[in-house]
């Protein structure tokens, strides 16, 4: 695809749900990267890999896991921060606008999609919002640890 049939002309929905990444593609090999690593220090992962079904099976104790779920604001602050619809790919479409807030939908869907996969699992997921301090995430993922 080129950079307009893959941000401007294709739906949030129809994004979400042919992003492989979204689906899991690649967790195994996460998995067996962590696992050559030493068991000291504490290691921590992250990235939108993780799903939270595939990663509960895996936890001795459900603390091990945290989801930080960003808001639509958020989102947007982020990418505002970075240049906006001017920022890398999007700025290489027609319509950087359109590419922007098809982004920012399809990532909230996704966002959504965590939360209502990690509610029933009993996985901690935390809301991060565009007033939240670096200190005040600090402790919530603290918190959400267990530590």
């Amino acid at each position: 695809m080129n950079m307009d049939e893959r941000w401007v002309n294709r739906s949030p929905k129809a994004m979400l749900e042919t992003f492989h990444w979204f689906r899991g593609e690649g967790f195994n090999m996460i998995i067996e990267d962590i696992l050559r690593l030493p068991k000291d220090p504490s290691v921590i992962a992250e990235g939108f890999r993780l799903l939270p079904h595939l990663v509960k099976p895996l936890l001795a104790v459900h603390s091990h896991a945290v989801w930080l779920l960003p808001t639509p604001e958020f989102r947007q602050a982020v990418l505002d921060s970075r240049g906006g619809p001017k920022w890398r790919f999007l700025g290489e479409t027609s319509d950087p606008e359109r590419a922007l807030r098809n982004l920012l939908e399809r990532d909230a869907m996704f966002t959504h999609r965590l939360y209502d996969e990690a509610k029933p699992l009993e996985l901690t997921t935390i809301e991060v919002d565009a007033t939240m301090t670096v200190d005040d995430l600090t402790r919530r993922v603290t918190e959400g640890f267990g530590l």
